[in-house]
């Protein structure tokens, strides 16, 4: 026979291990109910966490798009002008060491910029300032090597030297590079700027009579060949890109190109506007005003070129246009025609 338990009769309860016993210790708090003032006081401080993690998530939102925008001044203005140089000063100088003041002081030097600043998510502008160093860059080794010095055996204009050396730097440092140091470093902006105070000192030493700048034909038509030269350079990592990349609506890399094309136009229409008039008797004599005139307005068209959204299209595409064969065709009319001037100035 058997006898079913007696359900009045409870089971004695399982008891606890050493673990669940344990961490009843550790987790043990003592009771305590807050006060009216604490109570409020920690109401307080979830409604700042609660809000204030919200507002900092916006302030990041907003830092970069907004930032950017502020920033960002692609300015290819064709109008701008040396601040008046004194008489028996070069002006093509003059225009590279005010340049040199507008993108540096003036704008931000965007290409050094860090991660964590707004403008070190753009991309045409810091292409286009490099581009206008890369032709002040070489204007400056010219300067040194032809125009500021009687012949090639005379000594070298110790300004012009530093200028050179200062503004041939890399564009892309800022305070701090651990792939060149692990110590702070000047920056790109500060040895630009050290490299236009050494173009302002030159201009005013030649002013005085101390320094040379040298207005001979065959000065200027070294200087126009190392420029269509690099223009030459340019037009072929056009056509490379196009023959690579033509069609891609997703190409990324060809807006980078066009830009720093554009900045190296720009700063060469700059200068040759200006080398016109200080080799204005060269010309003159020469016969070359028109096609001096000529070959400026090119430089200018080719700078203006502005679209909204740079593509990279088939060269004869009927809707996606290709801005880097428009870009081209420019640059190789402006080579084309300096390469007509330095025959000139070789007769």
């Amino acid at each position: 026979m058997t006898f079913d338990p007696d359900p009045a009769t409870a089971e004695p309860p399982p008891r606890p291990s050493r673990w669940s016993r344990w961490f009843g210790l550790r987790t043990w708090r003592p009771a305590w109910r807050p006060g009216p003032r604490a109570a409020a006081a920690a109401g307080g401080v979830r409604w700042i966490w609660r809000w204030g993690w919200r507002l900092l998530l916006v302030l990041l939102i907003l830092y970069y798009p907004l930032g950017a925008i502020i920033i960002e001044n692609i300015d290819d203005d064709p109008q701008f002008q040396p601040r008046g140089p004194a008489a028996g000063e070069s002006r093509a100088v003059a225009v590279a060491a005010d340049l040199v003041t507008r993108e540096v002081d003036v704008h931000t030097w965007t290409p050094m910029m860090p991660f964590f600043h707004p403008a070190g998510i753009l991309d045409n502008m810091p292409n286009f300032q490099r581009g206008i160093m890369a032709a002040l860059g070489r204007f400056s080794t010219e300067l040194m090597d032809q125009l500021g010095r009687t012949r090639g055996s005379s000594q070298t204009d110790r300004d012009l030297e530093q200028a050179r050396g200062f503004l041939n730097e890399q564009p892309n440092v800022w305070i701090w590079q651990p792939s060149v140091s692990i110590w702070p470093s000047a920056t790109s902006a500060q040895k630009y700027r050290a490299g236009r105070d050494r173009l302002m000192a030159y201009n005013k030493r030649l002013a005085a009579g101390q320094a040379v700048f040298e207005r001979r034909a065959d000065n200027l038509q070294a200087l126009l060949d190392r420029i269509a030269n690099d223009h030459g350079s340019d037009s072929a990592v056009i056509d490379q890109h196009i023959v690579e990349q033509a069609g891609n609506l997703f190409d990324t890399h060809c807006d980078d190109i066009f830009y720093f094309n554009k900045g190296r136009l720009y700063a060469n229409y700059l200068l040759m506007r200006e080398l016109g008039r200080d080799f204005d008797g060269i010309i003159r004599e020469k016969g070359l005003s028109n096609a001096w005139n000529g070959t400026v307005e090119t430089f200018r068209i080719a700078a203006q070129l502005d679209p909204w959204v740079v593509w990279n299209g088939w060269p004869d595409a009927l809707i996606i246009p290709n801005h880097l064969a428009a870009q081209g065709f420019y640059l190789l009319r402006a080579r084309t025609q300096l390469r007509e001037i330095t025959a000139i100035l070789l007769k």
